[in-house]
């Protein structure tokens, strides 16, 4: 932005609006000053600190009211620039990096305020010194660190409205992603009548004595939203709810919360639209009341532990249904074909349950009215959506034309079939676009079922299309040419099949993040294919045939976190360009033909933890339109659109199962602990020479296998510093020394194996993690003596055992008793010899002189036999 245009901007400016444009100069805000008129000014969005001249410009736009410098980088500094706003009334402080320090500022010197946001800071502590703020309005602290009780005296404040500058008309508070402990009583908003929008998310939901289950609130929320708080055991749903009754949005979700389905709250609120009860803890029946709620748009009831069968006049009950997700409970009976009458029907997810065996032809029926009622009747532009999850259900057969005959005349954004025992050809016409509409198809799931044949190519006509999984079924052939036109292709697999032939090398879509190719037939050099997906965060080919080197390019993959190529035909040696990975946690190259020396430079791999390569984030859809409503409705339009808070995500989440070696077993790994998960797999090749040094670097790995390898040299002993690890496996290499006693010192270990090397001296001092480990962990080593093995060191070795390091040789020692009687008995001979010479006559003299010599050199031969039979036995 530039200087030019700001002195002539009028004096009688009110307004001015210059966030987003990135400018941090000083003389920008000086060129402000001028304009004393202004009472409303935005700076949301730049680059500006507190010292970028806010003090100018502060003690001349005396009238400002309104002042929102969200999204800088603004500290506790800024707050003293800020005292001479007298007249501010709305302040915006959000995504800064505010700590604690400044709000008695706030609170003494701008008590006029009426909205504040301080949301998406680095809050701490508990809320203590805001009592002066009398006039507040607009209340934000959201996305902080905010902790203890909520205070009864928020109670007091007037008529808490939404907490984003400019919505001066619409009640809200927002708690959510902080540390609070929220009552489920809402105590402390008893008295508070004005309030309608609550929203407390992350954080900590308590109970309190019973003397507060009968306090009746005096307001009438029209929003409330207590959900993913820290689970507790027995909680019950909130009493006050009782006495709500113009509830538009309802989400309690993620709460452990037990009972019966509170069929109760659909009594007292009828015009309740979205109701949100995943993630708890609900069981029995699915009651419903007797009469229709038109208004109902999204019910999600998954994750509880309700049964029985699914009522027949749900239809009628919801007629307008947008959303219906029932899985993960055990309803039994029938699906009711009903459903296919409801024009509106966009998203159903029925999986995990124990619905009754359906043949595939009678969906047809359920979902072919609301399809074909999509195009053209207000279908909202941003969802174009159908999840056909019927997944862990009882649903079987092959696809016919019949049921592809559902799918026409309709623009389906997510496609779901995954989890059945679906079977046959895909048939071709299926995805033809001239009989379809699949333009929009962004995401398709057939994994795990029984489809053959070809793999697919006619869907390819989809532009939109991010998300391939057809995984776990019996598709044969290479993968087709056609698959390069997927250019907006974010996640694939296509493992667990008899997929063959080579990769197509212009087949590298750039915003690919993970691939799965795993478990197929699949062979020759890896060319180029993916070369361009820098993108890419998984990779995952193991159990393939492919041949040739691993290419370098794999380098190049800047975000590459995991990369698994065990049980393939690989040889050669292991590429340093690996070591560029700096996002790299796992690697598993096992079961090829790898050579060479290994790679120093894996040292320096730092094992960052990320869950990135735990789930796969594929896109949101907003569903927002109902809230909106609620705010038009409640108190009339907003000023800006700042909403977000509220909005509720669609997100397209795939959880990652990666199969990994560790703690000899062969395990998959998902979620969470696959979020941390770091390991190195090197096992099964022909690598060679010694353990690199810098190994001992790996400070924060969990898994490092090096067995059946042809490893040589000594075990590290700054293998020590390896304070994490939790499994070891140096077995069936040619290593050889002493186990260095300093690895006594990792706790973290719970498998630790060197069988079958040519190690020597005693085995570890069984202490802590070692205390636990068997004579299977050392077996194979005939020179290792000493507990839990059967053969016991001799005093003589234990005292003469040398402490070995990284660079110690092979010296020898000498075995001393067998010298010594190798010494005395030449010794005896010398001297008689000597005496007798001296009593024999001259001809003995000289006989005897022969025989000495040729006893001397016998003593030699002895001597020389005995240091060379020393030395073989400290080789060995």
């Amino acid at each position: 932005m530039e200087n030019e245009g700001f002195e002539v901007l009028s004096s009688k400016l009110r307004k001015l609006d210059l966030s987003g444009n990135r400018f941090n100069d000083k003389s920008i805000l000086s060129c402000l000053t001028g304009l004393s008129t202004l009472e409303s000014l935005d700076l949301s969005a730049n680059g500006l600190t507190a010292g970028s001249g806010f003090n100018d410009l502060s003690s001349r736009l005396k009238k400002l009211e309104n002042l929102d410098l969200g999204w800088n980088h603004c500290n506790d500094s800024i707050f003293p620039s800020l005292t001479v706003f007298s007249s501010l009334k709305s302040l915006d402080l959000s995504g800064n990096q505010l700590t604690r320090s400044g709000f008695e500022i706030i609170s003494s010197h701008l008590w006029k305020l009426e909205s504040l946001d301080l949301s998406r800071n680095q809050l701490t502590g508990s809320i203590t010194s805001w009592c002066e703020l009398k006039n507040l309005k607009q209340l934000d602290l959201s996305g902080n660190n905010l902790a203890g009780s909520l205070p009864d005296y928020l109670g007091n404040l007037s008529s808490l409205q939404l907490p984003l500058t400019y919505l001066t008309s619409l009640e809200f508070l927002s708690l959510s992603n902080n540390l609070f402990e929220v009552p489920t009583s809402m105590k402390p908003f008893m008295n508070h009548s004005s309030l309608k929008f609550f929203s407390s998310e992350n954080n900590r939901l308590v109970t309190e004595p019973s003397a507060f289950d009968n306090l009746i609130p005096k307001f009438q929320l029209v929003f409330f939203r207590l959900s993913k708080t820290t689970k507790a055991l027995n909680v019950e749903i909130p009493e006050f709810l009782y006495n709500q009754y113009d509830l538009l949005f309802l989400d309690l979700s993620h709460n452990n919360i037990t009972g019966m389905f509170p069929s109760w709250l659909l009594k007292n609120n009828t015009r309740l639209e979205l109701l949100y009860l995943s993630e708890n803890a609900f069981v029995g029946t699915l009651q419903l009341q007797d009469h229709p709620y038109p208004n109902m748009i999204e019910l999600d009831i998954s994750n509880n532990n309700m049964s029985g069968q699914i009522s027949k006049d749900i239809c009628l009950i919801f007629p307008n249904l947008d959303t219906l997700r029932m899985a993960k409970n055990g309803f039994t009976g029938c699906i009711p074909s009903c459903l296919g009458n409801i024009s509106s029907l966009k998203i159903l997810d029925l999986s995990n349950n124990q619905l009754s065996t359906v043949k595939l032809e009678q969906l047809t029926t359920i979902f072919f009215g609301a399809l074909t009622r999509h195009k053209g009747k207000g279908i909202l532009p941003i969802i174009h959506l159908l999840f056909c999850s019927e997944s862990r259900n009882m649903i079987q057969g092959p696809i016919s034309f019949s049921y592809v005959f559902i799918f026409k005349t309709s623009q389906i954004w997510f496609l779901d079939l995954s989890n059945n025992n679906l079977g046959g050809k895909i048939p071709t016409s299926m995805f033809n676009s001239s009989t379809l509409e699949f333009l929009y198809l962004g995401a398709l799931n057939l994994s795990n079922n029984q489809f053959s044949g070809m793999l697919p190519r006619c869907f390819v006509n989809s532009t939109c299309l991010t998300t391939i999984d057809l995984s776990k079924n019996h598709f044969k052939g290479p993968i087709p040419r056609d698959f390069c036109m997927l250019n907006q292709l974010e996640y694939l697999d296509l493992s667990e099949n008899n997929l063959f032939g080579y990769i197509p090398s212009c087949f590298s879509p750039p915003p690919l993040i993970h691939v799965h190719l795993s478990e197929n037939r699949l062979s020759n050099p890896l060319t180029y294919g993916f070369y361009n997906s820098s993108s890419l965060i998984m990779m995952d080919f193991r159990d393939n045939s492919f041949t040739g080197s691993i290419p370098n390019w794999i380098g190049n993959l800047s975000s590459l976190s995991v990369l698994l190529l065990r049980a393939n035909h690989f040889d050669g040696e292991l590429p340093v360009q690996l070591c560029l990975l700096e996002h790299l946690s796992i690697l598993d190259v096992s079961q090829n033909q790898l050579s060479d020396p290994l790679p120093s430079c894996l040292g320096n791999l730092t094992f960052k933890e990320s869950s990135q390569k735990a789930f796969a984030h594929l896109g949101v859809v907003f569903r927002s339109s109902p809230i909106e409503k609620a705010y038009y409705e409640t108190m009339g339009p907003p000023l800006v659109d700042s909403m977000y808070n509220l909005r509720k995500g669609l997100w397209l989440n795939f959880t990652e199962v990666i199969k990994f070696t560790t703690k000899n077993i062969y395990y998959g790994y998902t979620g969470e602990i696959l979020s941390y998960m770091s390991g190195i797999d090197l096992s099964n090749n022909n690598f060679i020479g010694a353990i690199p040094p810098e190994f001992g670097n790996l400070s924060k790995i969990l898994s490092l296998n090096l067995l059946h390898n042809n490893l040589t040299g000594s075990i590290l002993a700054t293998f020590s510093n390896l304070k994490q690890i939790e499994s070891l496996d140096l077995s069936y290499n040619n290593l050889n020394g002493i186990i260095p006693p300093q690895l006594t010192g990792i706790t973290t270990l719970e498998v630790f194996s060197v069988v079958y090397n040519n190690l020597s001296g005693k085995t570890l001092e069984r202490k802590y993690q070692f205390g636990t480990f068997d004579e299977s962990c050392y077996e194979g080593n005939p020179f290792l003596c000493g507990p839990p093995l059967q053969n016991n060191c001799s005093e003589e070795a234990v005292s003469s055992q040398p402490v070995l390091n990284d660079e110690q040789g092979d010296d020898g020692f000498i075995d001393m008793e067998f010298f010594y009687i190798s010494f005395g008995v030449c010794y005896t001979v010398v001297v008689m010899t000597i005496a007798a010479v001296l009593y024999i006559n001259p001809y003995w003299r000289r006989m005897w002189l022969y025989f000495i010599e040729d006893c001397i050199d016998i003593c030699y031969y002895f001597v020389v036999a005995s240091f060379r039979k020393s030395s073989n036995n400290f080789r060995r």
